[in-house]
């Protein structure tokens, strides 16, 4: 009997214990199916180590041959509708014109002229530095162009953009974080050998990362316009300012912020009636582009707030069905880098972008893709306690795209677990395309540079949140 009690009493001791395993592996599960809520995190392995710039010496930074030969020949839209063209390029040896000569194929050949100008950056002092404007262009019409008249010339090309229109199909790439590597050589190879042939590039901001050398070596702004010539001589790039940008380096006496960056890159931001070059806005097809600040003020009654403000009650989405937003900062990032860097700036606007209904919002900042659910966090006061994102149908897709391939390297270290507003993440260097078929779809893709080039790692179709604004979810 005595025995017997032990073996009952061992045998219902087993019994317990087995029986609190189950409820915690259960536990577990069921656990996981509630945090785990999530959309996809990439398991591709890539390289994670610090990127390394290309030598002074490679190919894609040699200077072209001539006495005085233009060189870092960069083009954006010069106007609010696309018949303009700001020209800009850098001389050496002295200022020379800063006349551009273009025709069409039938057409007669034309000029416009100019301003040059020079800046000091501490023990640097810039080439000569032109920017022209040719103005009242033919939509839908290639031209091409010369600079360098009197002693080496140079001739390129663009094609204009269609006339604004709700219908009219447009393709951007999307680029950011660039710098000058050779990750970034892939990613601008990468783009420029897409199938799907983008014709205008957004850029996120973060162009050379000069300011992560000695003295904010001013040289390497020079060398990543003489990378970059060989796209953006050819197609206009819509700049956006990122903190690379701002250059501000008081211990060796540089006080005023944005000096490379404003002097080498003009944007139309008089048109749109902005007051500085930092936010401004465009109309390209059937697209309305809204390019803001991060790191200019935007707290109420600030330029940029009120310039914002009347902004998007301009915007006619029967004209410009797609409203597009670039930022550099982004205001939703799972990755532990720059993380809610953007919180701020989301308190003051985001609200307006949720009425409005902006279709996608496109930044950069974190080293890594990302893609988010149309999502918001509007309904929060300081009493009510709703401070988590929720989905709405009203709000715009948020894709973070810093993956150009700067010598900082990757962001790998990532949120867990993966937050249910968040439908793609991977920490790899690429870049996309958003392709705009009509009033009511578009497109996007995000290409990894590992990948042949017409992979895409990521995809979804857009629905217009004005024209139809149904759940356009990859996850729904």
């Amino acid at each position: 009997m005595k025995r017997m009690g032990v073996l009952g009493l061992l045998c219902a001791s087993t019994w317990s214990i087995h029986r609190a395993a189950i409820f915690v592996v259960l536990g577990l599960i069921l656990n996981l199916g509630v945090v785990c809520n999530g959309g996809k995190t990439s398991t591709f392995v890539r390289q994670i180590d610090r990127g390394l710039d290309m030598p002074l010496d490679s190919d894609v930074f040699k200077v072209p041959p001539g006495y005085n030969a233009p060189q870092q020949v960069h083009i954006t839209q010069g106007d609010r509708h696309g018949k303009g063209v700001i020209v800009s390029w850098v001389t050496v040896d002295e200022p020379g014109s800063s006349t551009v000569l273009y025709w069409s194929a039938n057409g007669k050949q034309m000029k416009a002229e100019g301003k040059v100008k020079t800046y000091n950056f501490y023990n640097y002092t810039s080439g000569y530095i032109h920017h022209t404007t040719i103005k009242k262009l033919k939509f839908n019409t290639k031209y091409y162009y010369v600079v360098g008249i009197g002693h080496t010339e140079r001739q390129f090309w663009f094609v204009t953009p269609p006339k604004v229109g709700p219908d009219v199909p447009y393709t951007f790439g999307l680029i950011g974080d660039l710098g000058q590597t050779f990750d970034s050589n892939k990613t601008l190879t990468h783009y420029e050998r897409n199938p799907v042939e983008g014709e205008m590039v957004l850029f996120v901001g973060d162009l050379s990362y000069a300011d992560d050398y000695p003295d904010h070596d001013n040289v390497r702004w020079d060398t990543w316009g003489r990378f970059t010539e060989r796209s953006v001589a050819y197609q206009p790039w819509i700049w956006t300012a990122g903190n690379h940008e701002i250059d501000l380096a008081p211990e060796i006496g540089e006080t005023k912020s944005f000096k490379p960056y404003t002097h080498r890159y003009h944007v139309p931001y008089k048109a749109s009636g902005s007051t500085a070059p930092y936010w401004y806005s465009i109309k390209r097809a059937s697209s309305y582009i809204i390019v803001l600040a991060s790191y200019s003020a935007y707290g109420k009654y600030t330029p940029q707030y009120l310039w914002l403000e009347q902004e998007l009650s301009k915007v006619n989405r029967s004209e410009t069905p797609w409203l597009i937003v670039l930022m550099h900062s982004p205001w939703y990032n799972s990755y532990n880098y720059h993380y809610m860097e953007g919180e701020s700036m989301r308190v003051m606007f985001e609200p307006w972008f949720v009425q409005y209904k902006v279709d996608v919002v496109f930044s950069g900042h974190v080293h890594a893709y990302e893609r988010s659910e149309r999502i918001s966090n509007v309904a929060y006061n300081i009493t009510n306690g709703n401070c988590i994102p929720v989905k709405d149908q009203s709000a715009p897709v948020y894709i973070t795209i810093g993956d150009g391939g700067n010598l900082e390297g990757l962001a790998t270290s990532m949120t867990e677990p993966q937050p249910e507003y968040s439908a793609y993440r991977e920490a790899s260097f690429g870049h996309a395309i958003f392709d705009i078929k009509n009033r009511s779809h578009a497109y996007f893709g995000w290409h990894r540079n590992q990948d042949g080039y017409a992979v895409e790692a990521d995809s979804m179709m857009f629905l217009n949140r004005h024209f139809l604004p149904l759940d356009d979810s990859t996850s729904a």
